[in-house]
């Protein structure tokens, strides 16, 4: 059986004019993660989307390499995410953010935006392979790429959120 992969770059952008993005934008989420107790080696979360309507999912993500890991995703009923929150890791917090769904040359790039931060936000592109070229879209100032920075993960910032000075 074929593992469900999901491969992706990450960057560190300067926070974007909302405004300006909103109308390039195929979906705007409001979005809430929390952290799950898990076996060692897998990060699980539950998630809550609100754009036009709500909707609810339980990830688990096994890391294969800093680009690469196998994710499953399901979609999952209110009382289930409910269920769900009663075994939330205590260690972490439920991180909050606002996701803008920019596509650019065949790619969908997703920018978080996060209330914790007022000059930074993050970027994500999916691809097909870790190799696979694509160029980033126009109005998005990349300050660097954090792909390979381990405290960049979501999982990571559910413990400790840097501050913008640590992060520039």
């Amino acid at each position: 059986m074929n593992q469900p992969l999901e491969i992706e770059r990450k960057y560190l952008i300067a926070y974007p004019d909302t405004q300006a993005l909103r109308p390039r934008c195929t979906a705007v989420y409001d979005m809430e993660q929390t952290y799950l107790l898990s076996a060692p080696g897998v990060t699980a979360r539950v998630r809550r989307r609100v754009g036009e309507k709500e909707e609810f999912f339980h990830t688990e993500k096994e890391r294969i390499t800093a680009r690469t890991h196998v994710e499953r995703e399901r979609t999952i009923t209110r009382q289930e995410y409910e269920q769900l929150l009663t075994t939330r890791d205590p260690a972490a917090f439920t991180i909050c953010k606002t996701r803008y769904c920019l596509p650019h040359e065949g790619f969908t790039f997703e920018i978080d935006v996060y209330p914790f931060w007022q000059n930074v936000a993050v970027m994500e592109v999916e691809l097909e392979g870790e190799d696979q070229a694509f160029t980033l879209p126009e109005g998005i100032t990349v300050l660097r790429e954090v792909t390979e920075e381990p405290w960049m993960k979501n999982a990571a910032l559910a413990r400790h959120i840097p501050t913008e000075a640590e992060l520039l």
